[in-house]
C-alpha cells in the first residue's frame, strides 16, 4: 500500500535531476574561507592607537581592497569582508602620485612638503577622496603608517 516503485522512467528522471542540482549547489560553494578584514583591521589599530610614530605592514589574503576612513573592505574570489575600525579617522593614501605615499613609505612629512599646511591640506584632501572609495587591486601588502609634523597627527593607511 505503501510501497513507491521507481520502475517509471519519471521517476529515474526526477531523481537525476534532483541529483545534479545538489551537485550543482555543493560546486558553487567557496572553497575557501573570504578574507580576514578584521585582522587587517586589528593591524591598522594597533597603528592608529599608538603614543608614538609606528608602521606596520599586514599580508592580504585578497584580490581587492576598499579603503575608507574609517572602515574596510576585502574581496576575493571566497566572498566579500568588512571591518570597522575602532581608531579613526584614518587617511587612504591616493593611488596617484602623492606625496602622501612618500611619506608612508617611510620619508619625513617635512622633506616631503614644503610646509605642515601643505602636508595638513593633503591629508584632508586625501580623506574626502575617501568617502567614496573604489574598489582598487591589492598589492598583497598593507602598509599602515602613524606620524607627527607640528601638530598634525594622521595615519596613512594602503595596500
Amino acid at each position: 500500500m505503501f510501497d513507491l516503485t521507481l520502475d517509471a522512467w519519471y521517476g529515474w528522471i526526477g531523481l537525476s535531476l534532483a541529483s545534479v542540482a545538489l551537485f550543482g549547489a555543493v560546486a558553487g560553494l567557496p572553497t575557501a574561507p573570504p578574507p580576514d578584514a578584521g585582522a587587517v583591521a586589528a593591524t591598522i589599530d594597533r597603528v592608529a592607537g599608538a603614543e608614538y610614530a609606528s608602521t606596520a605592514e599586514h599580508p592580504l589574503d585578497a584580490e581587492q581592497i576598499r579603503l575608507g576612513t574609517r572602515r574596510i573592505a576585502l574581496r576575493s574570489d571566497a566572498g566579500t569582508a568588512h571591518a570597522t575600525l575602532s581608531f579613526g579617522p584614518v587617511t587612504p593614501v591616493p593611488v596617484t602620485d602623492s606625496p602622501l605615499r612618500d611619506v608612508l613609505h617611510g620619508m619625513p612629512p617635512e622633506r616631503a612638503f614644503d610646509s605642515p599646511e601643505a602636508f595638513r591640506q593633503a591629508v584632508v584632501a586625501a580623506r574626502a577622496n575617501a568617502t567614496d572609495a573604489p574598489w582598487r587591486e591589492v598589492d598583497r601588502t598593507l602598509i599602515a603608517r602613524r606620524t607627527t609634523w607640528e601638530g598634525v597627527d594622521v595615519v596613512l593607511v594602503d595596500a
